[in-house]
């Protein structure tokens, strides 16, 4: 059994850039992801308060470990102007070795 620190990707949406860059930087300085990736121009249809919606929004593919993955959520919900903002991770079964261990690095708490 391996006692290396997991990988995951968290995905959430935003309402928009500003906040969206808002809570990328967040997550970084605050090193509890080693990147955001941004994706703009998503669309989102969903059922919210018995009524469908649509919305314009930007994707955030946070990377991030199992040890720094609670902390993640925790500031995400935090920071985040939804009600209900979208928080979901899932754990990176194969990668590049060395762009993995960049996360972990990147990801501790200590600092450099």
């Amino acid at each position: 059994m391996s006692t290396v620190d997991p990988i995951f990707m968290l995905f959430t949406t935003c309402p928009d850039a500003a906040t969206a860059t808002r809570l990328a930087r967040a997550l970084v300085e605050e090193r509890l992801a080693a990147c955001v990736t941004r994706l703009d121009g998503a669309h989102s249809t969903y059922r919210w308060h018995g009524e469908i919606s649509e919305d314009h929004e930007v994707q955030l593919l946070i990377k991030t470990t199992g040890s720094r993955l609670d902390a993640a959520i925790a500031r995400v919900q935090a920071l985040h102007p939804y009600e209900l903002p979208e928080c979901i991770a899932v754990e990176t079964r194969v990668g590049l070795p060395a762009y993995l261990d960049w996360i972990r690095a990147q990801t501790r708490e200590e600092t450099d």
